[in-house]
């Protein structure tokens, strides 16, 4: 099992994103009952096409979880921490302990990059929305909001219609948002052209 990026082609000296990445959620074990004690089941991961790509066991204990794969052929297995801190409400809320023995940071996700796996921080991952050039970030938003609403994305395409069972108030500030996006993106092309005095 070599996670996606795991190659050769994967760079340390750029960040690459969590998008390429398989990633364990504690939240998702949570929510599901996963975490009780003694429990066995498996994680899987699937392509575009449905198709299981990957796959590994996880084992519950009482103060984290025993995860169990194989990574080119060679077997790992070894224990997660797990820790919990409550909620405002009541109830607890979970995450693992990154088991870089020098990190040790709370986070509710791990991703696996080569042969273990880590926090984002320690496999310096970032977001792709942090890797989109800043003269491309309003428009994305905007096309984004106008997806969201089932319209076709693009300026070209006027602003949709309210979709039926959304309140006008939130139609309004959808609506808000994407002419914000768009005089924004206005702002940056203007200046990328020369269009505005910067002196």
């Amino acid at each position: 099992m070599g996670g996606p990026g795991s190659g050769q082609w994967s760079r340390w000296n750029t960040k690459s994103t969590v998008e390429g990445y398989w990633s364990l959620d504690v939240r998702q074990w949570h929510r599901k009952g996963l975490l009780r004690p003694l429990l066995r089941f498996v994680v899987s991961w699937c392509n575009q096409e449905g198709q299981e790509t990957a796959s590994l066991g996880v084992t519950t204990l009482q103060d984290g979880v025993e995860r169990s794969y194989s990574y080119e052929g060679d077997p790992q297995r070894y224990r997660l921490p797990l820790t919990w801190t409550p909620c405002p409400y009541g109830g607890r809320r979970p995450w693992f302990v990154c088991p870089n023995m020098a990190c040790g940071r709370r986070v509710a996700k791990l991703y696996l990059r080569g042969r273990y796996f880590r926090c984002r921080g320690c496999h310096r991952l970032t977001y792709a929305s942090q890797r989109e050039a800043r003269c491309y970030q309003a428009m994305s938003r905007a096309h984004k909001i106008q997806h969201r609403l089932w319209g076709p994305p693009g300026f070209a395409y006027p602003f949709p219609p309210k979709p039926k069972g959304m309140h006008w108030r939130t139609y309004d500030r959808w609506q808000r948002k994407f002419n914000e996006a768009v005089q924004a993106d206005w702002g940056v092309t203007a200046k990328k052209l020369g269009w505005l005095d910067t002196s």
